[in-house]
């Protein structure tokens, strides 16, 4: 009975190293990724910049312009970007949690289908943001909310709309 199973294991771990052979995509890494973590990144200038499934984790983003930058499925975790430009930056899919987005220019920026949980927008302007099927804190909402207003001009959403405001 053990020499079935010493067999059996045998297969099926040889079946998985042929399976791995046969794909090596999934053995190496992504070769475009693009990596800021812990990165000091203060005052820069990343305008219109493509930085899709870009990592930004814990990275220091005061001040910084990300005007028409594309973040889609960017990774923004526990970032400071108190007072960034983020004006008409594609945030689709982003991971923005818990992010400081004190005082930051969001006018028209795309947040859809985004995980914005546990970050701040403290006097942020979000102006023609689209915030669809976004996933928000409801304190944060409720305090968005007191100051929705415009319509994205890529989307054609309005503010209001996108984050369910009565």
């Amino acid at each position: 009975m053990n020499k079935i199973w010493v067999r059996f294991l045998s297969l099926i771990f040889m079946l998985a190293g042929l399976w791995v052979i046969m794909n090596p995509q999934l053995a190496f890494a992504q070769v475009n990724t693009i990596n800021y973590n812990n990165a000091s990144l203060e005052n820069r200038d990343f305008s219109y910049t493509d930085f899709v499934g870009g990592t930004f984790v814990a990275a220091e983003m005061r001040g910084t312009n990300f005007q028409g930058a594309d973040l889609t499925n960017a990774i923004l975790t526990k970032g400071v970007l108190l007072k960034a430009n983020l004006e008409g930056a594609n945030l689709t899919g982003a991971l923005v949690d818990r992010v400081t987005l004190d005082n930051a220019n969001l006018r028209n920026a795309i947040f859809t289908e985004a995980t914005l949980t546990r970050s701040r927008f403290y006097d942020a302007d979000i102006t023609g943001a689209d915030f669809s099927d976004a996933l928000i804190d409801r304190y944060q909402v409720s305090l968005l909310c007191k100051r929705a207003d415009g319509i994205n001009p890529v989307t054609g959403i309005s503010t209001r709309d996108s984050l369910g405001c009565r």
